[in-house]
């Protein structure tokens, strides 16, 4: 009778300890994806235009609903409503990420984010290069494929930068659109 108290009970600690290992929490979440940027220039009469480009991401997660993330990203521009500028936004924040694990197979997440952009001549800015403030807004879901590889299906972004525009010069507000997709990988 006691071997097979102590039997069981080395089954259910065994079971449970293989449960808890397979949900543990990874420490950090790189990511690359690709992002299509939507420019909407605060000038009145000058119309949106389209980048592309990419980003990287790293999020250390403190807790299974909190996490801190650092977000680079570059975007390219080859013409602006019929002009040739061939420049480039590059982004650099940093914030919190919110994250919901209830699901083994989907992953939602929101994200506030601080940092700067910076642009060439020629985009937003007057005759040379800007670095401004920015803020992103967003949220995403990650699809987990395996324990350590998930797909970002879709990450959206409302992302404020404030540039001097063509027009007048000055610091205007620009409210933008960034739309990521991309890999994700788990550390633990």
């Amino acid at each position: 009778m006691k071997l097979r108290f102590i039997v069981s009970l080395l089954a259910l600690v065994t079971v449970f300890g293989l449960a808890t290992q397979a949900q543990e929490l990874p420490k950090i979440d790189a990511s690359v994806s690709y992002s299509y940027l939507r420019a909407n220039p605060a000038t009145s009469g000058v119309g949106g235009f389209n980048l592309n480009g990419g980003s990287a991401s790293a999020s250390y997660n403190f807790r299974d609903w909190l996490g801190g993330v650092a977000d680079f990203g570059g975007y390219h521009v080859g013409s602006a409503n019929g002009v040739n500028v061939d420049n480039h936004v590059t982004t650099y924040l940093f914030g919190p990420r919110f994250t919901y694990r209830n699901s083994r197979r989907i992953t939602p997440f929101a994200h506030v984010l601080l940092g700067t952009a910076r642009t060439g001549a020629g985009i937003f800015a007057t005759s040379r290069s800007h670095t401004e403030f920015a803020t992103a807004f967003g949220a995403g879901v990650d699809w987990n494929v395996r324990d350590r590889f998930s797909i970002r299906p879709l990450q959206f972004d409302y992302l404020l930068t404030h540039f001097p525009e063509v027009t007048n010069g000055n610091n205007q507000t620009q409210n933008n659109l960034r739309v990521s997709t991309g890999i994700v990988f788990h550390f633990k």
